[in-house]
């Protein structure tokens, strides 16, 4: 990996550090944003990756070899967990670019490694979730970064504003709902489980993208890909508040008919949509579904996946904070990188 402090951008990083006004380079070409708005179409459709600045951005040339060797199907599946991997480590910016393409990728039916790039191309569309299972941030969108540097974002770990990141990877989910909603019908349910977790993330004003997920919610079977539905319905409308929405996650819970993996999701869902305390029967309907081996299970949700960490499972983590704060932190709890058992 090259030093990141070689691409243009780290000088307006420096700069800001030094006192220039981020206003000062918004819509120019180290704002991420601008850029990813500013792909044309045919560019995203021929793959024609070299119209694009990568290298304005940290680790830019990087994303853009990865994006070529998947779209290439290289062999050893080169090219797979390069965006993840840059996200984890805190730079979603030239991430943000991959999106459209691997949106792209993600929808071509015949290509061996859709489902690799289905579930990376959200990464960079969300900042600060990992280990994060309270009721006040789980499934929480934050404020999208306008001229402030500081805001409920801050900064990536190379200084650029990690809310453009954010903002420009939902942009490009957004813009490509027509490609990624026919996955919520794939016959593939690890497919429908990441496109739903993508979808979550697309600006939704008029609610067409809940509307999607309720769709394919009232025909689909698997209790995986049921309580994905659950959570992603949940997200969007926590960015999209929706009175009825939360009344019928609490009706889902209440519901025996509903497989537990649907309950539990529904659950969650509504103590994150609410401020009003849980209910005893929601108490003790969580306490008695959230098994071990239920927790394993759910651990297919990309959700309950990034919540979990130090040894504690996602769903685990999700009712011990958010029904039992006064349990302690499991042992180990200051290792973010302590194996899962």
């Amino acid at each position: 990996m090259g030093d990141w402090r070689t691409d243009p951008s780290f000088a307006m990083c420096r700069a800001l550090v030094d006192g220039a006004e981020l206003a000062a380079f918004v819509d120019g070409p180290f704002d991420v944003r601008a850029v990813v708005a500013a792909i044309r179409p045919d560019a995203k459709g021929g793959f024609l990756l070299d119209e694009v600045p990568w290298e304005n951005f940290p680790q830019g040339d990087r994303v853009r070899e990865a994006v070529r060797l998947l779209h290439a199907d290289a062999p050893a599946r080169a090219g797979t967990g390069v965006v993840g991997g840059m996200c984890a480590n805190d730079m979603r910016a030239a991430a943000a670019l991959a999106v459209p393409f691997m949106a792209r990728i993600a929808a071509d039916t015949s290509h061996p490694h859709r489902v690799d790039a289905l579930a990376e191309l959200s990464s960079p569309a969300r900042a600060r979730h990992f280990g994060v299972a309270s009721r006040d941030e789980l499934l929480l969108h934050r404020s999208d970064a306008g001229s402030d540097l500081y805001d409920d974002y801050g900064v990536e770990v190379t200084g650029y504003p990690a809310g453009w990141s954010v903002a420009a990877a939902r942009h490009a989910i957004t813009a490509n709902t027509a490609l990624l909603q026919p996955l919520l019908d794939d016959p593939d349910p690890t497919v429908r489980v990441h496109a739903a977790y993508a979808l979550a993330t697309a600006a939704d004003p008029r609610r067409i993208v809940r509307s999607a997920l309720r769709t394919r919610f009232a025909v689909e079977q698997d209790p995986t890909v049921r309580a994905a539905l659950v959570l992603a319905i949940a997200e969007a409308t926590r960015a999209q508040p929706h009175v009825l929405t939360t009344a019928w996650m609490q009706d889902l819970l209440r519901d025996r008919t509903q497989a537990p993996e649907v309950r539990l999701a529904a659950a969650i869902g509504w103590l994150c949509l609410t401020d009003e305390p849980a209910p005893e029967d929601l108490r003790v309907t969580v306490d008695d579904l959230a098994t071990d081996e239920r927790a394993h299970a759910m651990e297919a949700l990309p959700w309950m996946a990034a919540a979990g960490g130090s040894g504690e499972m996602g769903l685990r983590r999700c009712v011990r904070q958010m029904l039992h704060p006064e349990s302690p932190e499991p042992v180990g709890h200051d290792d973010p990188w302590a194996l899962r058992h």
